[in-house]
Parts: structure tokens; C-alpha cells; sequence
């Protein structure tokens, strides 16, 4: 019991701290606790779904969200995710991974460089949200993963979205990509509800304390701490 309230403390926290959904690190963890791989993909993405509905209010209530982008890249993602799925079958995973690893050094290097979009400045290139939608919905689909780790990082570098609205919108638009995977997981029998009911508080109250962190730390903190983050996951896809 003890240990699902930790681990939905630590995923919220990190949900709302940085935008992502945090499935790379749920499901190894329901794995090592002696849950299926199967029971623990479709019970990650729920519980992806309560995290990031958490900090997404919280972003929602501090004006840190672009409701529109959440749209546009929806829209692209979710027939991108579904593509991603069958090509899934058609690649080696190793390759895949391989790739995967490298973009995210790259965006990691990208959130490094000087930037000049200032967390006032709420002006979006448009053009490079579908963009955005094709890559993370073809990743997710390809590997399974939320999209989060993606979305922050090219929100920023592409449509020069400062950090704090990278965030934000990000987890709003993880809510709904993780509900639509969730739903069909639990019509597959994928999904313990009574897990996520033990997790549920955690991730509540992570996922509040992290988005409040999150508006309170300077946007250059933020970004070395995500660009960080990329280069720990980049090594685990690639080794």
C-alpha cells in the first residue's frame, strides 16, 4: 500500500513538474511489483490520465495553457499514434529505440541553447503544431509512451512556446491522448481499477505539488532540469 502512494507522489510530481505522463517509469514499476506487462501498460496510461488531469487543472487555474494548440496537435496525433501502432510491428525495436534516444539528445540540446522567447511572449508558430502532433503521435504509437517527454521540448524549440506554457499545455494534452488509450485498455481488461484507486491520492497531490513547483522555479531552471531529464531517458532507450 505504502509503496503505491510513494510511486504516485514521485509520477505526479514529475507529471506536473515537467508536462510528461511518466508511462517509461509506471510500468517498470508495477512490473518489478509483480504486475503483467499488459495489466501494467493499460494501468500506466489511467493512471497517466488522473496525473496529468491534476496538473493541467492546476496549469489551467495559473493561465499556463494554449487550449488551441491542444486542439491542433490532437488532431494530428491521435491518426499519427494509430499509424505508429502497425509501423510498430513492421521496425526492429532496437532501431526504434536507437532513434528515439538520439532526437531526445538533440532536444535536449536545443532546450540549452539561449532562447529568446520570454515567458511573457505568447506567440506560436501554428505552422509547426502539426508538425509537433505527427512526431509525438507516430513516437507514442511506435514505442508506446505518452508523448509528454516530446511534447515540451518541441513546443518550445518549434513553435517558440516559453517553458511555463510548454508545460502546461502539454498536460492538458496528455490528458487526452492517456484517456483514449486507457479507454480501450480497460474495455480489454487491461486496467485494475483498485490500483488506481490506491494510487489515485498520489497522483492527485504530486501532480498539484509539481505544477506549482513548476510556476515558481525560473524558466531556465525548468529547462536545465527537463534537458537533463531527456539525456537520462535518451541513455535508457539507447542502452
Amino acid at each position: 500500500m505504502l509503496e503505491f502512494v510513494i510511486l504516485g507522489l514521485g509520477i505526479g510530481f514529475l507529471a506536473g513538474l515537467l508536462g510528461i505522463g511518466g508511462g517509461f517509469l509506471i510500468v517498470p514499476a508495477l512490473v518489478i511489483l509483480g504486475k503483467p506487462i499488459h495489466l501494467a501498460i493499460g494501468t500506466s496510461l489511467a493512471c497517466i490520465t488522473v496525473s496529468s488531469f491534476s496538473s493541467a487543472v492546476t496549469h489551467l487555474r495559473r493561465d499556463s495553457v494554449l487550449p488551441k494548440v491542444v486542439l491542433l496537435k490532437e488532431v494530428f496525433s491521435v491518426p499519427s499514434a494509430i499509424i505508429g501502432s502497425y509501423a510498430s510491428s513492421l521496425l526492429p525495436e532496437k532501431v526504434l529505440r536507437i532513434a528515439f534516444g538520439i532526437l531526445l539528445l538533440y532536444l535536449s540540446y536545443t532546450l540549452l541553447k539561449k532562447s529568446e522567447n520570454s515567458e511573457e511572449n505568447r506567440s506560436v508558430n501554428y505552422r509547426a503544431i502539426p508538425i509537433i502532433g505527427i512526431v509525438s503521435g507516430t513516437m507514442s504509437g511506435l514505442l508506446g509512451i505518452s508523448g509528454g517527454v516530446l511534447n515540451v521540448p518541441l513546443f518550445h524549440s518549434l513553435a517558440g512556446i516559453p517553458m511555463r506554457y510548454a508545460i502546461g499545455t502539454s498536460s492538458l494534452a496528455l490528458f487526452f491522448t492517456a484517456l483514449a488509450g486507457s479507454i480501450e485498455h480497460y474495455r480489454l481488461g487491461h486496467v485494475d481499477p483498485r490500483m488506481i484507486l490506491t494510487l489515485a491520492p498520489g497522483l492527485i497531490v504530486g501532480g498539484y505539488l509539481g505544477a506549482t513547483t513548476a510556476h515558481r522555479a525560473h524558466p531556465e531552471t525548468l529547462k536545465k532540469v527537463f534537458a537533463g531529464f531527456l539525456v537520462v531517458v535518451a541513455l535508457r532507450m539507447i542502452l
